[in-house]
């Protein structure tokens, strides 16, 4: 089959690696420019650029790909029998969209219809999921509201944090799409319509991280999950914005009643327990200003931490 693939993230490189490794006749693909990166701002490839390259593939590189007729033109000459897209990061016009003979598919990193849009796997554990997965559909002009072909469903863990259910996502999401392809090729890929029962999953902000010790403890822990590791959930104390990277839930009572966001423990022994709505939170890892990630009782070895988090 004649592909013309479309990505930018490492989460669509093994989609693109299943896809090449399986023979099918990858004729171009298409990603986002280069972007500068790190403290010199060396412009550097995406991770699928870098991956189609090593791999002596075609790529075009174009910072909006709808008004790009050029690419577009090539596209039509190119003729290819599907285009598959994977979190490549901008939207197709319906002219794009009909270029392919059997259609355009996306893999989507949730259970279509529930979550649409940029972050659907970070919400997934934010909102407290027990299930997520990966549906793949043909693309129509809307946000994720084409008719669906496939789902596989993944168990969201409880010590999952949105970087090892990525990963998990990534490759379920590889194996699917070569799945859909088959179907595709026998004229057997289904046509699901969506239901109208969805939720939008908007791109991640860093400034959503910031937590509200007036949750539940089950709340923030699921937040601290959905920003690691990026871009990580914060709290501030006196001041100093401080990164919390892990986070247990804990059975402790303390003698007297205090305000959420209150450190009631706070030592290399028994750790760092803060007030929350419903309870207490056990803090695992932090990290403090202009310092890297520390387990909190090898920080409370020399440090103290006291008064109460904002």
């Amino acid at each position: 089959m004649n592909i013309v693939f479309m990505g930018t993230p490492d989460f669509a490189v093994e989609s693109l690696r299943k896809i090449y490794e399986n023979g099918h006749h990858v004729q171009a693909v298409v990603t986002n420019p280069d972007r500068p990166a790190g403290r010199n701002l060396k412009l550097v490839p995406s991770p699928v650029k870098e991956y189609a390259q090593g791999k002596g593939m075609i790529v075009y590189e174009t910072e909006k790909i709808k008004k790009d007729t050029a690419l577009i033109d090539t596209l039509k000459n190119l003729k290819p029998d599907v285009i598959v897209v994977v979190a490549f990061g901008q939207i197709l016009s319906q002219e794009i969209l009909e270029i392919p003979k059997y259609g355009s598919i996306n893999v989507h990193g949730s259970l279509l219809p529930k979550y649409r849009g940029a972050a659907p796997i970070q919400w997934a554990i934010i909102n407290g999921d027990e299930v997520t997965g990966i549906t793949t559909m043909y693309m129509d002009a809307g946000m994720d509201t084409g008719d669906m072909i496939q789902k596989v469903e993944i168990k969201i863990e409880d010590n999952d944090t949105y970087g090892s259910l990525y990963d998990k996502l990534k490759q379920a999401g590889g194996n699917l799409i070569l799945e859909t392809l088959d179907k595709v090729i026998d004229g057997v890929a289904p046509r699901v319509k969506q239901g109208n029962d969805f939720t939008i999953a908007p791109m991640i902000e860093k400034e959503m991280g910031g937590i509200h010790w007036e949750k539940t403890s089950k709340e923030i822990r699921n937040l601290i999950r959905g920003f690691n590791p990026m871009p990580g959930a914060y709290t501030t104390l006196n001041g100093n914005r401080i990164k919390i990277w892990q986070a247990e839930m804990t059975s402790f009572v303390a003698e007297n009643i205090v305000e959420s966001g209150t450190v009631v423990v706070a030592n290399s022994k028994e750790g760092l327990i803060v007030k929350t709505g419903d309870g207490y939170l056990k803090i695992v890892e932090l990290q403090m200003p202009n310092s890297k990630k520390m387990l909190a009782v090898d920080y409370l070895n020399g440090h103290n931490i006291s008064g109460r988090f904002e």
